[in-house]
């Protein structure tokens, strides 16, 4: 039952709605069993001023990435590929690439890439691939040019993979962790393996048997008035609708015919749909949902780069796994707690946690069976965090943490 007596989880959070430093969020504490705390405060839209609810549904962004990873292992396990298979296996389009011999450097300077990408390259964001926005050198263009926007794109599945077949990388395979279009490559090549669409591959093999109802890469129009809007900051910091998320990598309205679905950002989903997906990937799925084998799972929640890669990787400049996180398959790891950063995840020794770009985070901590998870729309353009403005979510977060793991 959720504490009613002392919420301090909804005390936490409206101090920042209060100060206007978030529209809105929810918020839940679940350990051995029970939600401990939840929470919904704000609003969910600022143009109709419509309030958070505990079942609103949340642009997920990154967190999409575990779910991706979760269906591309269920495919490991039946045997449909191996890990140190080439990917060109499905997506001939990616057999021959390129590499950057400077990631800021000329497209024209490349060498062949040593060998090709396996399916542990994706799994691992270790794949030479990059994020375009992440770049300042004339990749960051090619990728804007080429690939089109992350989320809600007009490029069909196979054009997208054809287009991606003809940029560079920014590393040879297996050299580094880059986190990356990788997850989204990977959704792609489910659903070949599959024979259907992305979305659909993970309805029947992931949202159904957990019954997760309000998750997917679309809000029904049923649903619709339970969606979070899209929401960011005036150039003055002060909070403000907006009709695309930064880049316009998302629009307030997707296309009902769009068929890109982006396995590394694109889902919706609230926050009892996540917990019952955070829950399986501590071994306690409910109903007995178990989809992975044990061994796979372990896999998983297992950090795979080498003492080098941790050290050497660096996001915005930043070393993220130095001290403190490993990486598995789709989320870190904790493996020094005291040296992890609650932002990604912190708990003991085996937590796991991915958030995602637009405000929401989660982590899950097999020691103590326990799953928090923080859901907003908070979109900030790489400007805006640069002046310091939009980052009470992040403050908040952190509150969070503190308040799941006391």
């Amino acid at each position: 039952m959720v504490n009613t007596s002392k919420n301090t989880l909804e005390n936490a959070i409206s101090a920042y709605v209060s100060a206007g430093e978030l529209a809105g969020a929810a918020a839940l504490i679940w350990r051995s069993g029970e939600v401990v705390q939840a929470t919904a405060v704000g609003r969910r839209d600022l143009t109709t001023g419509m309030p958070v609810e505990r079942d609103t549904i949340f642009r997920i962004a990154s967190m999409t990435k575990p779910v991706t990873t979760v269906a591309a292992l269920m495919l490991l396990d039946e045997g449909r590929f191996a890990l140190d298979d080439p990917i060109s296996s499905c997506a001939p389009e990616l057999a021959r690439m390129r590499v950057l011999r400077d990631p800021e450097g000329s497209l024209d300077e490349t060498d062949a890439a040593a060998r090709p990408i396996t399916f542990r390259d994706l799994l691992s964001h270790r794949s030479g691939l990059t994020y375009g926005d992440f770049h300042r050198g004339p990749i960051a263009r090619a990728h804007a040019q080429t690939l089109g926007t992350q989320i809600d794109n007009a490029l069909t599945p196979d054009e997208w993979i054809a287009r991606l077949g003809t940029l560079p990388l920014i590393d040879q395979p297996g050299a580094g962790f880059h986190y990356s279009l990788s997850t989204d490559l990977l959704g792609f090549l489910i659903a070949r393996i599959e024979g259907t669409s992305f979305g659909e591959v993970l309805q029947r093999r992931i949202f159904t048997p957990l019954a997760m109802r309000d998750t997917g890469f679309f809000v029904p129009h049923e649903k619709r008035d339970r969606r979070a809007g899209l929401c960011g900051f005036d150039g003055d910091g002060r909070l403000a609708p907006l009709t695309a998320a930064p880049g316009r990598h998302a629009l307030d309205e997707r296309p009902d015919d769009m068929t890109f679905e982006s396995g590394g950002q694109g889902l919706w989903s609230t926050l009892d749909d996540y917990l019952t997906f955070a829950r399986m990937l501590i071994g306690d799925a409910r109903d007995g949902a178990r989809l992975l084998r044990a061994d796979t799972l372990a896999m998983m929640t297992s950090n795979q780069l080498t003492p080098e890669q941790r050290s050497k990787t660096r996001m915005f400049g930043r070393p993220i796994f130095a001290g403190g996180h490993g990486y598995g398959m789709g989320v870190a790891v904790v493996m020094e707690p005291d040296a992890a950063d609650p932002l990604r995840c912190r708990g003991g020794v085996g937590t796991i946690g991915w958030p995602g770009a637009y405000g929401g985070w989660w982590q899950a901590d097999p020691n103590d069976h326990s799953v928090a998870i923080f859901l907003s729309h908070n979109m900030l353009e790489l400007h805006q965090m640069a002046r310091g403005i939009g980052l009470g979510a992040w403050s908040a977060i952190a509150t969070v943490h503190q308040i799941a793991t006391s």
